[in-house]
């Protein structure tokens, strides 16, 4: 059995990830410290929503390093965190966006647990019945049965324009990015895009589309991106600018 083998299998481990807290601003906050072996040097991200903090390191990184690294970037972290919207709670009386639009979110307990997107003279609203203890949970799963039915509808939409079937689509409560492509083209959402305008949920989807075709972020990519959706770069800077404040909205 030749050496490569082993070398082939050294390279399939998955990167070590080392995870603590630390102090800033005064939160204490998770942090994972990830080694890449492509990493030239250190860098440092801060989740959305402000949740979390992720520094990628070259193998073999101290600890004492890493610790070097952060207190010369404390004043970096204090400032970006001072931007961070605080974290509001769904509860009644609040307003959370559905497709862009704010919606005030009212309870009507004595019935089945249901939610409703309604609109009245006094502006739009998500009615929700039953039990208040329930409310955050039931808001989170219109959020994703919105999200299914109409993200699944475009998905058929652009991959039939590429070419290129997706496996499955999936949906989940991610911190770290809104959507993602596998290699086998298994497609992945944040429910929470829903909250986001409706061009903006159609960029999204046409960018993990367009991945199903390109596996990067090259030129190509680009061009088939607004191929698809026209809007790229407008609806690209709106979830820059407003996503971390979709990812804040705490629906524990």
């Amino acid at each position: 059995m030749s050496l490569g083998f082993f070398r082939n299998l050294a390279k399939a481990k998955p990167a070590p990830v080392r995870e603590r807290e630390h102090d800033v601003a005064g939160r204490t906050l998770p942090l994972r410290i990830v080694e890449n072996d492509r990493a030239r040097r250190l860098t440092l991200r801060i989740d959305a929503g402000g949740q979390g903090l992720r520094i990628t390191v070259p193998p073999g990184i101290s600890a004492r390093e890493v610790d070097r690294f952060l207190h010369r970037h404390q004043g970096w972290l204090e400032q970006r965190l001072a931007k961070v919207p605080d974290r509001p709670q769904v509860r009644p009386g609040i307003k959370i966006p559905l497709r862009g639009v704010p919606h005030t979110i009212v309870h009507e307990p004595g019935r089945r647990g249901t939610v409703s997107a309604i609109m009245s003279e006094s502006g739009p609203s998500l009615t929700v019945h039953g039990d208040r203890l329930h409310l955050p949970r039931r808001i989170a799963d219109f959020l994703k049965r919105e999200a299914k039915r109409e993200i699944e509808a475009l998905v058929e939409k652009h991959s039939s324009a590429v070419g290129r079937r997706a496996k499955a689509v999936r949906f989940r409560d991610t911190t770290s990015r809104w959507g993602s492509c596998t290699s086998d083209g298994t497609l992945s959402f944040s429910w929470r895009i829903m909250m986001a305008p409706p061009p903006v949920i159609n960029y999204l989807v046409a960018h993990e589309v367009a991945h199903l075709k390109e596996m990067n972020h090259g030129p190509k990519f680009w061009k088939l991106c607004e191929e698809l959706c026209p809007d790229t770069d407008r609806c690209k800077a709106w979830l820059k600018r407003n996503g971390g404040a979709l990812q804040a909205i705490a629906f524990e």
